[in-house]
């Protein structure tokens, strides 16, 4: 399996994949493209340094909009990608890519979807929130994208238990190493290997009981 990957800023995800495939923790799958609509993201540094091919394209490159979201579609087009992954990628994904991809881009946000999502909930912004309204249980879910914000299919999730002396860095980097980094390769893997299937809106796992094992543990 081909898979793009879209990042923004630090790549820590993309360096878990890329992690996860070197160790064989994520078989039958490899990057085709790092797409960063930020010159500065250190994440394509990691992709130079893993030998990937990456483009670099910002919205701000566009007069408009429609433009760049065209320009995007044709780049992840033309990377022929079995799947696409957004690893903390900020840009909002266009509708004419979700459509083209349908079921075929997933996510990984910072919280237990649906708490914690949508429009104005990203990075550290959701540590802060769960923090403010005293959360004991966050943790990390990993969806389809759709054309909504946050509201695909939901493919897995991982609680990890909030302490009373965190701070939003804290506990995002222990969301993390303990969430983020385990359950984004394992839907790679998953996916990769045909065990993952969308049905009525919901995600159905082959094997989902051993998945389910092999979080917790």
């Amino acid at each position: 399996m081909k898979i793009a990957v879209m990042v923004s800023g630090g790549g820590t995800n993309l360096q878990a994949i890329i992690d996860g495939i070197g160790e064989g923790r994520i078989t039958n799958t490899e990057i085709c493209l790092v797409y960063s609509n930020n010159p500065n993201a250190y994440a394509i540094e990691r992709a130079k340094k893993a030998g990937i091919p990456y483009v670099v394209k910002s919205p701000k490159e566009f007069e408009n909009r429609a433009e760049f979201n065209e320009a995007l579609l044709q780049i992840l087009k033309d990377a022929e990608p079995d799947l696409i992954v957004l690893a903390g990628c900020l840009v909002v994904i266009p509708e004419i890519v979700v459509k083209e991809f349908k079921n075929r881009i997933i996510n990984i946000h910072p919280s237990l979807i649906p708490s914690f999502c949508g429009t104005g909930y990203y990075g550290l912004k959701v540590h802060e929130k769960v923090l403010e309204r005293g959360v004991k249980v966050s943790g990390a879910t990993v969806h389809f994208v759709d054309e909504g914000t946050d509201t695909g299919p939901i493919i897995l999730q991982k609680a990890v238990y909030v302490r009373d002396d965190d701070t939003p860095e804290s506990l995002q980097r222990r969301i993390m190493e303990q969430a983020e980094w385990k359950i984004m390769p394992l839907a790679i893997d998953l996916i990769a290997n045909n065990k993952v299937k969308v049905e009525d809106g919901k995600v159905i796992i082959d094997g989902y009981e051993e998945v389910q094992e092999s979080i917790l543990g």
